[in-house]
């Protein structure tokens, strides 16, 4: 019994990779991976969704599951027949689908046409963690649902991310060393020239990543490694070069300006900086979501005393 059910299952499987497209509204695309009769999303609702971006020719443009977090929106009536709403509304709880949009038709639309992008389609990747229905619920009612499941989700985020760390740790194989704050760190080539102080100014060479999914970069001050990572990371009008910064003083964020101090000129360190030492609860404009670890990749390039203040008569 349990042989002819497994072998019922690949074939179960086998034929969801086979199924086609289907035809949907306004030229959109789609094939449904996983439906599970929950009641379709409507207009109103709170939705709860990992998603993942890819151009038809499978380069990846964004996805949730770098950082390990969800979006969160609030489902609302379609722009035109085929957009993206019109995609969500055909899902319910714990659904997944694929979706192809034709990108000709989305800029004829008046969308903004994706940068640095040759493709036909966007490819979208969905699947709906939660739903919460509008339904009659008033609108205070409603909200309060929506921020009691929020709080719950970030709480959970927020508790799972030392082992996100150690697990990271863990599989790039890193002997970090860990300061009283939290921040871990990994001194690959040890520096002959002075530390910083609070009030020096250090000049770095960096690169930023996400520790979960695929380590995507997410900024750096070298082009050659951003023009590796495309046109998420690459601004052809910014200048790369070693950025200067002020020691100690609150102008990079805190795991930044504890490093500084442990770093003699010519150092090349991997920093391992907790969220709270990072852009913590509140993230940084959508780019990175609370309580989301960061890893960098630092070289000190040069490390100027401040300027002693001139004897006062």
């Amino acid at each position: 019994m349990k042989k002819s059910m497994f072998i019922l299952g690949l074939a179960m499987l086998g034929l969801t990779a086979c199924q086609q497209f289907q035809e949907g509204e306004g030229g959109m695309q789609y094939k449904i991976i996983t439906d599970n009769g929950q009641p379709k999303i409507k207009e109103g609702d709170f939705v709860s969704i990992g998603a993942i971006i890819k151009t038809d020719g499978d380069s990846l443009l964004m996805s949730t599951y770098e950082t390990g977090q969800p979006t969160y929106m609030t489902a609302q009536a379609p722009m035109y027949p085929g957009d993206i709403t019109s995609a969500l509304l055909k899902l319910g709880s714990g659904d997944s689908a694929i979706f192809k949009f034709n990108i000709d038709s989305m800029v004829a639309r008046g969308l903004p046409k994706p940068p640095d992008i040759n493709s036909k389609y966007l490819v979208y990747t969905f699947k709906i963690n939660h739903v919460i229905p509008k339904g009659e619920l008033t609108d205070s009612l409603f909200q309060a649902e929506v921020e009691k499941y929020i709080l719950a989700e970030e709480e959970k985020i927020k508790n799972a991310e030392s082992g996100i760390i150690d697990n990271y740790i863990k599989k790039e194989n890193l002997t970090a060393k860990t300061t009283a704050s939290g921040l871990r760190y990994v001194i690959e080539t040890e520096g002959t020239g002075p530390l910083a102080k609070v009030g020096d100014s250090i000049t770095v060479n960096y690169t930023g990543h996400f520790i979960t999914g695929a380590k995507k970069v997410f900024d750096t001050s070298i082009e050659e490694v951003a023009k590796k990572e495309g046109g998420n990371v690459y601004n052809p009008q910014r200048p790369y070069e070693p950025i200067t910064i002020p020691v100690g003083l609150g102008a990079v964020i805190p795991g930044w300006d504890e490093a500084m101090q442990l770093l003699p000129e010519g150092s090349k360190a991997k920093l391992i900086v907790p969220s709270k030492l990072a852009y913590g609860e509140q993230g940084a404009m959508g780019a990175i979501a609370p309580y989301t670890p960061l890893a960098f990749e630092i070289e000190v390039v040069k490390v100027t005393p401040q300027k002693a203040e001139a004897p006062t008569n």
